[in-house]
């Protein structure tokens, strides 16, 4: 189980997050940005809420129970 605010980086965590319905917060710059549920992981994004947020600029955390 992910704890809440745990950093995803590697593709095996986004991809728990789709199987399982957990949320994921997303920043810019340490500024909330969106939540919502990952759709797809790509080498260099990651969908969410029919958005494509390039991985290594925005920072993705857990928010089970959200």
């Amino acid at each position: 189980m992910y704890q809440n605010g745990q950093p995803l980086t590697e593709d095996a965590h986004f991809n728990d997050h789709i199987g399982r319905d957990i949320p994921v917060q997303i920043y810019l710059q340490g500024t909330h940005n969106d939540i919502g549920f990952v759709q797809e992981v790509m080498l260099d994004y990651v969908k969410i809420n029919e958005v494509f947020y390039r991985r290594d600029q925005f920072i993705f955390l857990s928010r089970p129970g959200y």
